[in-house]
């Protein structure tokens, strides 16, 4: 009898060892860490259930900035992933690594499997469409930044609705302050919220060449009056502390969910850790416009991240890897990736599915990211950025940024020099490539 069942077992063992090795393997690098990459984890536990060809398999390999040099140099060994999640500031870089990259667009075609830009959200994937209208990588984690409202502070401050302007930022702010509440608001990526969205929103470029869409001799013009006038403005908020200053990327998050500070701008995708940490009534609503500037707002541009495909695979690989993309786009999985992280979905099947499903009634505001980056048609200066190098052009902006908040330079002075810093690296990224 032990015989007979340690020879069932084997032949168990034998079967489910075939399988797994007659599957494809598709390796997927990321960059979501704690409950974003268990999300990552159940959707391609999820996808390798439900057919038997592949298995997906996601490795974390750090911040968008590791992933993205481990990527680089896996490629130059000749160890590369089939699949790279790249931040969108790293889109430039990623064109102009020319045959390392397979457009999404040539991957669906190549492999026969059904694929309509159509169906996609046109704020999302404009970002990543070459001129001629393909599809470079596939929209993953989308976001943009919002206004973040702690209700309770703001109610018992005496402001009855939340400011749809910068004048009406300060107007609560002084309220707050009056009531005995210092910090009015504070905010996270401030290049991207401040400096990046702050022009879309105002559809100011943020450099020449349509914001380097149309060629690499840009240059910058973020140092233009109204972008260092808002600045200066936020800096001077912050002598009596109304504006605090708590961060480069999401470090500021503390601020609000301890209801230190009232209003908080950053993604859409901390939901899932706002609503899991905030002890308050809170509510997201569209960042403020410079009423002086607009008559209304424009659109706000597109955050996250996409996945990018890199050369050196089998053909029978991409086609697992095209399979990967279609199952990632269902509306079923984009309206639970959307409703679960905040991030917005990349179909507008999904979006409508989330309708139906009644979660933007059970949970008002969480629509607000999508109506911001569909408000108008992009134009050339809300479409997005494409500037080389911008990883590092970012730190600098930051760097200068910083130096308003601590009042070692106005804002006018630090914003020409990272307009002058960044163009230096702009030149050198032309050069190059």
């Amino acid at each position: 009898m032990k015989t007979r069942i340690g020879l069932v077992a084997a032949a168990a063992t034998l079967a489910w060892s075939t399988a797994t090795l007659a599957a494809t393997e598709i390796q997927f690098w990321h960059a979501m860490g704690g409950a974003l990459g268990e999300k990552v984890d159940e959707i391609a536990g999820k996808y390798n259930a439900s057919q038997s060809d592949y298995v997906l398999k996601p490795v974390y390999k750090g911040n968008y900035t590791e992933t993205m040099t481990a990527a680089v140099a896996a490629f130059r060994a000749g160890e590369q992933p089939h699949i790279v999640q790249v931040f969108e500031v790293g889109t430039a870089s990623m064109m102009a690594a020319g045959g390392a990259i397979k457009p999404v667009t040539d991957v669906m075609k190549d492999a026969g499997v059904a694929f309509d830009q159509a169906d996609y959200l046109p704020a999302v994937v404009s970002y990543y469409q070459t001129p001629d209208g393909d599809l470079l990588s596939l929209p993953f984690n989308s976001s943009t930044p919002v206004l973040w409202v702690n209700n309770d502070l703001l109610k018992k401050a005496g402001v009855e609705k939340v400011p749809a302007t910068w004048d009406e930022m300060f107007a609560a702010g002084e309220k707050l302050q009056a009531a005995g509440h210092d910090c009015a608001f504070s905010f996270g990526w401030q290049s991207w919220v401040m400096v990046e969205n702050m022009s879309a929103w105002h559809n100011l470029p943020i450099g020449t060449k349509s914001n380097g869409f149309e060629g690499l001799d840009t240059e910058f013009t973020f140092n233009n009056g109204t972008i260092t006038g808002l600045l200066q403005r936020v800096a001077d908020a912050g002598k009596s502390g109304m504006f605090k200053y708590g961060g480069r990327r999401g470090d500021s998050l503390a601020l609000f969910t301890t209801g230190e500070c009232a209003m908080w701008m950053n993604s859409s995708a901390y939901y899932a850790g706002i609503k899991s940490q905030a002890k308050f009534d809170f509510s997201q609503s569209m960042l403020p416009y410079l009423s002086d500037v607009v008559s209304k707002p424009q659109n706000s541009i597109i955050g996250g991240a996409t996945l990018w495909v890199l050369r050196g695979k089998d053909d029978a690989d991409y086609r697992g890897v095209a399979e990967f993309f279609k199952y990632l786009s269902r509306p079923e999985i984009q309206a639970d990736w959307h409703q679960s992280t905040g991030y917005v979905p990349i179909t507008t099947a999904a979006w409508k599915l989330s309708q139906e499903q009644g979660f933007y009634k059970s949970n008002p505001g969480t629509d607000t990211a999508i109506k911001q980056l569909s408000l108008n048609t992009p134009t050339a200066n809300s479409r997005g950025l494409r500037f080389g190098n911008f990883v590092q052009i970012r730190d600098i902006i930051n760097e200068e940024m910083e130096a308003i908040w601590s009042g070692t330079k106005s804002a006018q002075k630090a914003m020409d020099d990272a307009k002058a810093r960044g163009d230096s690296l702009l030149r050198k990224f032309e050069k190059t490539n």
